[in-house]
């Protein structure tokens, strides 16, 4: 019995020890991969707070620092999550009147360059007719089988790799100024483009797929957050309306990404409405929302939905959005500090 009280309590020091870890802002794999699984340390975290008192007694001094700390880190850790919850504040509000000619439907997805169910994927596309289509981790193989997009979708971006990092941009709505881009290394493309709406207004769409912080892409983090960062800056010059979206191999909650969010002023449609967990598709305990899809303050939500899984090891996002201009007074945008944009130039500047 006192064994198993002991790697209960062991096992409670490590959530909060892993739990803090990712305040260490370096740039080690090893502390940003912590930052992934808050919901798993949160749930850890709350039931050995339950199981502590009700099965073993908090006969000691040793047993109550435990439990206080226990209460303490459950508390930062809901505080990280809370704001993807239904009970919090909407970021992005709901569409009020619909304006079919400026709606724009995005479906984004990492295939899994190795998958083979293509016509499974297809299928799931079919069901969501989206206006634009932009898959990752596309081969010469994804695309061959993806052939039959290209007379429904005539504008494209296409950069088929058999380094897992293509990309394919897929588009029923006019592309000007389209450009792939290798924002910060060779081999690890961006797509860049102005969609024309149906009602011919323009707006700026980003797509991106940075190396995730681990040991077999890469051991830090500095190569995706720069290449973050850097399409952050672009956004927030901008004076289209703005959509960044893609497999950005970083959670919602993340440092990295909060600070994207503040340097661009984009906004996040997952705030007040869910998770929206898209890796890994295949295990129910280890699901985190790696896939993303940020937009200006001029746009409000007509539709957000995580697909099921195509044999990917991510699901598919599918997100209708409204040009909807008048809303921006009602919808505030994320500002950084003086700090903050100093800790940006920081990552930015940073050598790789």
């Amino acid at each position: 019995m006192e064994i198993s009280k002991s790697l209960i309590i062991g096992v409670g020091y490590l959530v909060i020890i892993v739990s803090l870890v990712p305040l260490v802002r370096k740039d080690h794999w090893a502390f940003r991969v912590c930052e992934y699984p808050r919901l798993q340390k949160l749930f850890i975290n709350l039931l050995i707070l339950v199981t502590l008192p009700l099965v073993f007694g908090v006969d000691t001094l040793s047993d109550q620092i435990i439990c206080v700390l226990l209460v303490l880190n459950a508390g930062y850790l809901f505080s990280q999550v809370f704001p993807f919850t239904p009970l919090a504040k909407k970021q992005l509000l709901n569409v009020g009147k619909r304006q079919v000619d400026r709606q724009i439907g995005l479906f984004i997805g990492n295939v899994y360059q190795y998958n083979r169910k293509a016509s499974e994927y297809l299928n799931t596309i079919k069901t969501k007719n989206p206006d634009v289509i932009m898959l990752v981790e596309t081969d010469k193989w994804w695309a061959s089988e993806l052939e039959s997009l290209q007379k429904k979708y005539p504008h494209q971006l296409l950069v088929p790799l058999e380094n897992t990092y293509g990309m394919m941009l897929f588009s029923k709505l006019k592309l000007h100024d389209g450009k792939v881009k290798y924002l910060v290394e060779d081999g690890i493309p961006s797509v860049h483009t102005k969609i024309e709406l149906p009602s011919g207004e323009m707006i700026s769409f980003h797509g991106l797929h940075p190396t995730p912080p681990v040991p077999q892409e890469n051991p830090r983090s500095t190569e995706r957050d720069k290449e973050i960062l850097l399409v952050g800056k672009e956004a927030k010059k901008s004076k289209l309306p703005v959509i960044v979206a893609g497999d950005l191999n970083d959670v919602a909650w993340s440092y990295t990404t909060d600070l994207f969010s503040k340097i661009s002023g984009l906004l996040d449609p997952r705030k007040g409405r869910g998770f929206f967990n898209t890796f890994h598709a295949k295990y129910f305990f280890l699901k985190f929302p790696l896939d993303h899809v940020f937009c200006s303050n001029d746009f409000t939500l007509v539709d957000i939905k995580r697909m099921p899984n195509c044999g990917s090891d991510h699901h598919p996002m599918y997100i209708k959005l409204q040009y909807t201009p008048e809303v921006e007074a009602k919808q505030e945008e994320p500002e950084a500090t003086a700090d903050e944009k100093q800790l940006a130039s920081k990552k930015i500047n940073k050598a790789t």
